[in-house]
């Protein structure tokens, strides 16, 4: 889950290369370096994020170099753990995104024939492994080097006295940029932007040499032609434009979002999936994450417009025991396109004969070259790591799909298509109601601990609300379905346990109001998501965050932007690293 960015061309690479590590940030940001080649290889790393090595690295000279942003796989965060990784003559560098598995094995071999190691990674083997196999090529020194690599890897190698760099790729992203008279290597498009919208999205097994001029593909030996890709957005928009935060602006950015992809879906001539072909009798969709809770909505809007029986499982869970008949439609879902577990789960279940349809945030990612389909949710680029606009995007695309083939009579599907294209409006409305919901946060930035609950569509959204605030406010909370609290939380239930209650305007209505009834008589305040016009819920919590009122079916999207303005501010409460928590990577490129 780091962030590599190499760049060869015509200027002084050291701020280009420091750029980019600074738009690379949500893909780890433990400890970061970079080094430049001239004559000889000149490095300068620590375990600090990139704007303060940017001001304590000396001046290095330099028209081509890499460097790397690092979230931690082995090793803890330190100067000598953090990347690029050398080998035993200085010559040799490298970055890596991924995980060698069998490293341990290589680094004994490699000690016994008289290397030396320094530090604790599973990427240093690498640059020892290039120095072992070079004669002179360093393309055909990192083939022999991979050969004997087991596991997940994008790497850039930079050699002092070599023309260009080298890359590769396998189950770990990585693409080149396209420039005038200067090229680009990097894990993610935001590394590049403002520099060139020219892409070129890399194979698995890909290994390819970079020059100021020339970029030259092969796999498995073979030199193979690259597509050129154009990105669709801006450089402007991976930056904050005047919000506070990535996560607040990404957040304001949903009504935009909603109305983007709806508009995209709607004007297509045909609907988003072709399932002519596929049986319909039964679905699977899989994800992790926050995609998972998207996953969880997903089974209930397709059980509900369909009448088909959904399975909503965890990818990483999947990959280990599931199984799926080739005639059941599978759904997964992944923002990055670069989700390790998912991906293992997409090619098992290929492998089995079933056909697999991705929906996810990224052209050109691991994801869209492994499904039959792919359905993209055009969120834009979507830096905090903290997903919020990614998720409503991904239950858009779920909504459309499950309205393009529903058994619901004609006047109640346009009736649900038209209150879905008013969705924009009501999520303003929300964020009109940022204040309110602020003040409910400095009251809940106070805990520890707590409870989110939700019935029916909305427990999903519980366990959604419960993973923001967690993950940005480092508040521990759970997310239940309501009627379980009974059968073991409300152990922990007391004054400095708080209940966030999800009642929604469905069939679960007055089984929330019972729950919250029994929360009360254990001393825990609860704090009550309702629509607009419930007098009664007044009532019974000590909080109330109002929300529209739209079809029960729709009520998850209301209700998440809620949750996540809830979360966010919060942890600003709180003085927390909102857009990079610790521990977290936005792209999961990892077992």
């Amino acid at each position: 889950m780091c962030g590599i960015i190499g760049y060869i061309g015509d200027k002084q690479a050291q701020p280009i290369l420091l750029g980019g590590l600074a738009r690379l940030e949500y893909r780890g940001y433990d400890s970061c370096g970079v080094a430049l080649a001239g004559g000889t290889l000149e490095v300068y790393k620590d375990a600090v994020r990139v704007e303060k090595l940017a001001k304590v690295s000396p001046q290095l000279d330099g028209t081509v170099g890499i460097a790397h942003t690092r979230w931690a796989t082995h090793g803890e965060p330190s100067r000598v753990n953090a990347h690029p990784h050398l080998d035993c003559t200085g010559k040799i560098a490298v970055v890596h995104n991924g995980v060698i598995n069998n490293y341990q094995r290589l680094k004994q071999q490699l000690i016994s024939e008289g290397h030396k190691f320094v530090s604790e990674t599973d990427t240093e083997v690498i640059p020892h492994l290039i120095e072992k196999y070079y004669e002179g090529d360093l393309e055909k020194a990192v083939e022999a080097a991979l050969r004997e690599v087991e596991g997940s890897y994008a790497i850039i190698v930079l050699m002092a006295d070599e023309p260009g760099l080298v890359a590769a790729r396998k189950d770990s992203p990585l693409i080149i940029g396209i420039g005038d008279r200067e090229n680009f290597i990097a894990s993610d498009v935001p590394a590049i932007l403002g520099h060139t919208d020219r892409v070129i999205y890399l194979e698995e097994g890909d290994i390819v040499v970079v020059t100021g001029d020339s970029v030259r593909v092969s796999r498995d030996g073979v030199e193979v032609d690259w597509k050129e890709h154009k990105v669709s957005w801006s450089v402007e928009d991976a930056q904050k434009a005047g919000y506070e935060h990535f996560i607040l602006k990404e957040i304001h950015e949903q009504p935009r979002v909603i109305r983007d992809t709806l508009g995209e879906y709607i004007s297509a001539a045909e609907p988003i999936v072709d399932v002519a072909d596929t049986s319909l009798e039964s679905m699977l969709i899989l994800a992790c994450g926050t995609s998972y809770h998207a996953a969880l909505v997903g089974k209930y809007i397709v059980e509900e417009l369909l009448r088909i029986p959904v399975r909503a499982e965890l990818a990483s869970e999947f990959s280990y025991h599931g199984q799926s008949p080739a005639t059941t439609m599978t759904i997964v879902i992944t923002q990055s396109g670069e989700t390790a577990d998912t991906l293992k789960a997409m090619k098992k279940l290929k492998e089995a004969g079933c056909r697999v349809i991705a929906v996810t945030n990224v052209v050109g990612s691991s994801a869209t070259r492994i499904a039959e389909q792919t359905v993209y949710i055009r969120a834009g680029p979507e830096i905090s790591v903290a997903a919020t606009k990614s998720f409503i995007a991904q239950l858009m695309a779920l909504y459309w799909l499950a309205l393009s083939y529903s058994v619901l009579d004609m006047r109640t599907r346009d009736s649900l298509i038209m209150e879905l294209r008013q969705l924009p409006e009501k999520v303003q409305q929300v964020l009109n109601n940022e204040d309110m919901i602020s003040e409910c946060a400095r009251y809940l930035s106070k805990y520890e601990n707590a409870f989110f609950i939700g019935r029916g569509i909305n427990f999903a959204i519980a366990l959604e609300g419960a993973l923001k605030l967690k993950e940005i406010s480092y508040i521990h909370a759970e997310g239940y379905a309501a009627g379980e609290l009974k059968h073991g939380p409300f152990a922990l239930l007391s004054p400095d346990m708080p209940v966030i209650a999800i009642v929604a305007q469905d069939n679960t209505y007055e089984a929330m109001l019972t729950n919250i009834k029994e929360v009360k008589a254990r001393g825990s305040p609860v704090i009550a998501l309702a629509e607009e016009g419930d007098e009664v819920i007044g009532e019974l919590a000590d909080s109330v965050i109002t929300v529209p009122q739209v079809a029960p079916i729709f009520s998850p999207v209301v209700n998440t932007v809620a949750l996540q303005l809830l979360a966010y501010y919060t942890a600003k409460q709180r003085g927390c690293p909102i857009d990079f928590p610790r521990n977290l990577a936005k792209s999961v490129t990892v077992e």
